[in-house]
């Protein structure tokens, strides 16, 4: 019986995560339920199917997983938490295209706060990604300011500099099994959300919708995107989610036919093929 190595399990993994998130822009977009609600429902139901499978992995020992992740556990948390309602709010205040290519650049936000708090002076081709990836951001935001999209370009910046926050805090505690903090994570945004929903109902399309988005997009993803460092570096794992940034808006388009604008095909694809020659080159060196 063939085997697959430890390339191919990741490879496999990480392809099977993006595949399945690339619909959730456009099922956000589809939804009829009001921020708040979806917001909670996007926290809890990942939250208590991710914790089926803590407690299935850990068994009597989930409790101590879950209050033993430390200082960085809690910072781990925090930011989880910020950049999941950021992500919404983004998508629901300028084009998906627009967001995604923000959060796209969470690698690039991750290896400016490296050198910062971990001393991980990026090397001289990493520093030209970073100004090429930010100059193409600033162009970005000079067209969404015209239209009136700031504050939804804004929300995905702050979506990409928590994601960039989650993986240094994973690279400075990583003895530390920090999985338990995403599952928090999950349950302090539905928490957080519950204060402020008009109304649990889901009517209609939001029936299907919702659970969907939140079973296929957010819950088994976040799975399969946990398992898939194991296997290969997380520069492969950043190489596969440009896809997202790719086929996501190809959902949006093909459904309801937002199309992106000039400036953001431009500067997103100026910052896609960095980070992708960026992400190669490192892979190629490691």
């Amino acid at each position: 019986m063939k085997t697959f190595s430890d390339q191919q399990k990741g490879s496999l993994l990480a392809f099977i995560a993006v595949i399945l998130i690339t619909p959730d822009s456009i099922l956000i977009r589809l939804s009829n339920i009001e921020t708040w609600g979806l917001l909670f429902y996007r926290g809890a139901i990942p939250f208590l199917i991710v914790l089926m499978g803590l407690i299935f992995f850990y068994k009597k020992n989930i409790f101590k997983a879950l209050i033993g992740i430390g200082y960085p556990g809690i910072f781990y948390v925090l930011s989880f938490s910020i950049c999941n309602i950021t992500f919404i709010l983004s998508i629901q205040n300028t084009n998906v295209a627009n967001t995604l290519v923000m959060v796209a650049m969470a690698p690039m936000i991750s290896a400016i706060l490296g050198s910062i708090f971990l001393k991980e002076i990026p090397d001289l081709k990493t520093w030209i990604a970073i100004i090429i990836t930010l100059i193409s951001v600033a162009y970005i935001f000079h067209d969404s300011i015209e239209m009136g999209k700031f504050y939804g370009d804004l929300f995905g910046l702050i979506t990409a500099f928590g994601l960039a926050c989650n993986a240094v805090i994973a690279r400075y505690a990583k003895n530390r099994d920090l999985v338990p903090s995403a599952v928090i994570g999950k349950l302090c945004v539905a928490i957080f959300a519950f204060f402020f929903v008009d109304t649990f109902a889901l009517v209609e399309k939001d029936i299907i919708f919702v659970p969907l988005m939140c079973i296929m997009c957010v819950a088994i993803p976040f799975v399969l995107v946990t398992i898939a460092p194991r296997f290969i570096p997380a520069e492969e794992v950043n190489l596969f989610f440009l896809l997202e940034t790719i086929i996501g808006p190809f959902w949006v388009w093909l459904v309801i036919n937002e199309q992106p604008s000039i400036e953001t095909i431009q500067g997103g694809t100026i910052i896609i093929l960095t980070i992708a020659v960026h992400s190669f080159n490192k892979i190629k060196n490691s």
